[in-house]
């Protein structure tokens, strides 16, 4: 058993928290994390397999280059932490809330974040292409290079979120693009609201 998964189960067991680690090259699989809190803990090219994160807490916790492959992370809350250069395709982060965190260099292509939050955060160069991000809440969130190619982001709210800078090519709104209200986009991707609008833009 590695350092990581004895420190993990350790907390698991003991009903406490795992605080002030840091974890290099290390694995974790098919563990049960739910409602674990995290604080001030590293992970750096650590690897987590069929772990369920539901309902965990991460307070100023760092992820560098690290992946999640079919972890379940729905419910989570992330307080100021960062994320960078992870892989977390197909995550599930339904209702999970991030708050003051950054998240940069991240590959979510088809990640579920139905019902999420996001508030007072940076995302830069992110990878969200086909990811389900229904209801999502983008709140005071700034967003740059974010591709959300083929996203769903019907009924999301983005009042007063930049989205000048990201990618926009066919995502699912509603039909009056009520998503986009209040929002700011460049003007080449007006033509991106126009087809969805049904409307024909004459070259």
């Amino acid at each position: 058993m590695n350092d990581l998964t004895a420190a993990l189960l350790s907390a698991r067991e003991e009903g406490e928290q795992l605080a002030w680690g840091t974890f290099v090259r290390e694995a974790a699989e098919g563990l049960d994390l739910t409602d674990l809190t995290f604080r001030q803990v590293r992970f750096d090219r650590c690897q987590f397999t069929d772990c369920d994160f539901s309902a965990a807490a991460f307070y100023g916790c760092a992820f560098q280059d690290c992946a999640f492959t079919g972890c379940r992370l729905a419910g989570s809350f992330w307080k100021d932490s960062a994320l960078s250069g992870c892989k977390a395709e197909g995550g599930d982060f339904r209702k999970a809330r991030f708050k003051d965190s950054a998240l940069g260099g991240l590959r979510l292509r088809w990640a579920n974040f139905t019902g999420a939050l996001w508030e007072r955060c940076i995302l830069t160069d992110c990878d969200l292409a086909e990811s389900a991000c229904q209801e999502l809440r983008i709140v005071k969130t700034a967003l740059k290079k974010a591709d959300f190619t083929g996203a769903d982001l019907f009924r999301a709210v983005l009042t007063g979120t930049d989205l000048s800078g990201c990618t926009l090519d066919g995502i699912t709104l509603s039909a009056s693009c009520q998503e986009l209200r209040g929002a700011r986009i460049h003007a080449s991707q007006a033509a991106v609201v126009a087809r969805i609008l049904g409307i024909e833009i004459a070259e």
